[in-house]
């Protein structure tokens, strides 16, 4: 049985999801003329005009709350209108939960999940409705952040939701037309061109999700940091997971973020405050089940609990 393509397009009220859709429905590669199913959750600033809609072969219904859509309104849907590929544009109040766990056609597959965000709001949200917020950016395949100018924080809004979701794609789209990724907006708060690269206990995070995304940046290089060693049990003979303990999104998601770290002595003392200086080496990481960096121990001394123990993504 063939599938039908389900696009998710979520985000808050006037994020960008309705000129997202727009774009979509008058990209003739992307519609290819088949017939498209378009659930509108909520009431945008940007309407769908009758040509667009005749234009691109789609059809509109509105799903008035999350109620209808857990009490069958997709397969009522889908009966109706024998739709080829499916586009919901998605309530983020409503959460991504309640969407995925309602009663869906058998033959729907989701496909990509895309989150807009105004980056004018954005900081006000993450700040006073952050759960809600990180909903979308926890689970998307790729976020947009639209209205961006030159006083836009893009490396620092781009480490927030690497934190959240490591794997999503996220582009910046410019007030004047351009888009670009915002990694070359990267400020990083070290000096990379030292002999010994100090990674100060507050830039622990910037390193990290920097050295996750740019391992090559890192190849061969010395750095001396303050971190802790963790033994796991799956890791290999004489390896410890050197790194720290993160906040990622909110006071319940904290977990430990790291780097395999080999030695050839004695192991460090476990779950302690050390200073380490290691060499770094672009390669396969088991912990992360990607290219990342292996560090590799050169000196270990004990070490002062940082100021802040926690590591953040927000600076």
């Amino acid at each position: 049985m063939d599938k039908q393509p389900v696009y998710v397009i979520t985000g808050f009220l006037e994020s960008g999801k309705s000129t997202m859709i727009r774009e979509m429905l008058t990209d003739d590669y992307f519609t290819g003329g088949e017939r498209t199913l378009l659930i509108v959750c909520e009431e945008g600033e940007v309407e769908f005009d009758d040509e667009l809609l005749k234009g691109s072969n789609t059809v509109v219904a509105v799903a008035d709350d999350i109620e209808s859509i857990e009490a069958g309104l997709f397969k009522k849907l889908n009966e109706e209108f024998k739709p080829e590929r499916v586009i919901i544009e998605y309530n983020s109040v409503w959460t991504l939960h309640r969407l995925f766990s309602a009663p869906k056609p058998d033959d729907w597959e989701l496909v990509q999940i895309v989150d807009m965000v105004d980056s004018k709001t954005f900081e006000l949200y993450i700040n006073n409705m952050r759960q809600v917020m990180a909903d979308g950016l926890q689970q998307a395949d790729a976020v947009i952040f639209n209205r961006c100018d030159e006083n836009t924080p893009k490396s620092r809004y781009r480490r927030m939701v690497k934190a959240m979701n490591p794997v999503c794609d996220i582009i910046f789209d410019n007030l004047d037309g351009t888009s670009d990724d915002g990694v070359s907006d990267e400020d990083l708060p070290y000096d990379m061109k030292a002999d010994v690269i100090r990674i100060g206990d507050e830039d622990f995070g910037v390193w990290y999700l920097d050295a996750m995304e740019h391992p090559e940046r890192y190849d061969g290089r010395t750095l001396r940091l303050t971190a802790k060693a963790y033994k796991l049990k799956d890791l290999p003979g004489k390896c410890y997971v050197l790194g720290r303990e993160a906040m990622t999104c909110c006071a319940n998601d904290i977990g430990g973020i790291g780097f395999v770290c080999t030695y050839k002595g004695k192991p460090p003392a476990d779950n302690q405050w050390l200073d380490f200086t290691v060499r770094a080496q672009k390669g396969y990481s088991m912990l992360h089940d990607r290219d990342a960096i292996i560090l590799i121990e050169e000196k270990v001394s004990s070490g002062k609990a940082p100021k802040e123990e926690l590591v953040y993504f927000n600076r």
